[in-house]
């Protein structure tokens, strides 16, 4: 299973990397291997101002929807415009051409308390 550690997780399985106050937010890929052959990505809230762990949209597999919960808060700023047309980007690179939206934070010390590469492993039993 990949599991980079050069990025910080949530209890939900959303992966996030941050450069200066721009966070890249997807979803690993331990869920989306549970959640199987996404079809579909469905992200709402663009230019919009979300406190963490607001849902900020939805993933779409063949036999389930889940919901997406902001890891940090702040404005979504971004959505992957390609995911419209290949949304099985989410299955094949989860943590590249999969990233889902790009938030402009409003409190990076909620960065710091995310969990790293290891505390996740712990919780998904990796």
């Amino acid at each position: 299973m990949n599991i980079p550690a050069n990025l910080k997780y949530t209890k939900d399985h959303e992966w996030v990397s941050l450069e200066g106050d721009i966070a890249t937010v997807g979803i690993t890929d331990f869920a989306q291997k549970e959640l199987g052959d996404i079809v579909y990505v469905e992200v709402e809230t663009l230019d919009q101002i979300l406190e963490k762990d607001e849902v900020f949209g939805t993933v779409e597999a063949v036999k389930t929807v889940s919901d997406l919960f902001l890891p940090l808060s702040g404005e979504i700023i971004a959505f992957n415009d390609a995911l419209e047309n290949t949304p099985e980007s989410v299955n094949s690179d989860p943590y590249g051409a999969g990233w889902m939206v790009k938030i402009k934070v409003t409190n990076v010390a909620e960065f710091d308390s995310l969990l790293s590469s290891d505390s996740y492993k712990e919780i998904i039993g990796a």
